[in-house]
């Protein structure tokens, strides 16, 4: 039974795609970025093995004594495993090549899907008042996925503009779906973000328009730009907001991050 005196918590959202390489951890820590820059505060929750989250936000390897795998796996408090990045009032629960064989140590567990909920509402969340938690999925819909659709209340989906994008859509769907009907009855689908966009090509525009026609509202008005900046940024380690705050990447993130939260703004209301 929830508590009426606890105070009302973040909104979690997932950042998923199972195909790689659309921009989804780009535009998680981006989005995050953005987010805090309009006074948001914000945690990052690296879901991916890979671990590039955590690398884009400036924290090394050696500095992640305690990871999301120690989070789900050995219930480590809460505090030990969220690091402060550079950025004031961005945080991270930063993840490690450990989170590859979760889904094998976790099969035996009866809560195996709902580990990430657990953590993410337990009470030691209330004392640092985030306002949004953002979880970077792997690049798979694997048990790690379905743990961060049931923790979620939305998904957000990076969509590449190119061929065949929209047809690697059907199975994340269904997921959601599932997800729907077995755990989370209220999961959402946030909006679907058109990433590495060229205005000056066909396929792109052509790539919007069927977004559009296919997906309705649910497609987000701002669309990131393919920029070199957006990928140069990770190799700073920092998000492209912090490394070019002109660019026009960083000036489509701050967009999104103020569609987003309007959004919700307006859904709370």
């Amino acid at each position: 039974m929830s508590d009426p005196s606890r105070p009302r918590g973040p909104k979690i959202i997932a950042v998923a795609n199972q195909k790689g390489g659309v921009g989804k951890t780009t535009t998680a820590i981006n989005l995050a970025a953005g987010l805090v820059e309009i006074g948001k505060r914000v945690l990052v929750v690296d879901l991916d093995p890979q671990g590039n989250a955590s690398t884009g936000l400036g924290i090394e390897p050696d500095d992640r004594e305690y990871t999301t795998y120690d989070l789900l796996v050995d219930e480590v408090d809460l505090h030990d495993v969220i690091r402060q990045t550079a950025i004031d009032g961005l945080c991270i629960v930063p993840a490690t090549v450990d989170l590859s064989s979760a889904d094998i140590e976790l099969i035996s567990n009866e809560k195996r899907s709902f580990l990430l909920h657990d953590a993410l509402r337990q009470t030691a969340m209330d004392a640092y008042h985030w306002d949004y938690v953002l979880i970077d999925c792997p690049p798979s819909l694997n048990l790690l996925t379905v743990n961060a659709m049931i923790a979620a209340h939305s998904v957000l989906i990076p969509l590449q503009s190119e061929f065949f994008a929209l047809e690697g859509l059907s199975q994340l769907m269904l997921t959601i779906r599932e997800v729907r009907q077995t755990a989370n009855p209220t999961l959402r689908i946030e909006g679907v973000v058109l990433t590495m966009f060229d205005a000056r090509n066909n396929l792109s525009q052509q790539v919007e328009q069927d977004a559009r026609d296919n997906l309705g509202d649910i497609v987000f008005r701002t669309k990131i730009p393919r920029n070199v900046r957006v990928s140069e940024a990770p190799s700073f380690a920092q998000p492209v907001l912090s490394y070019d705050a002109a660019s026009k990447g960083a000036e489509a993130y701050r967009q999104l991050a103020a569609e987003l939260d309007d959004n919700n703004t307006k859904a709370a209301a």
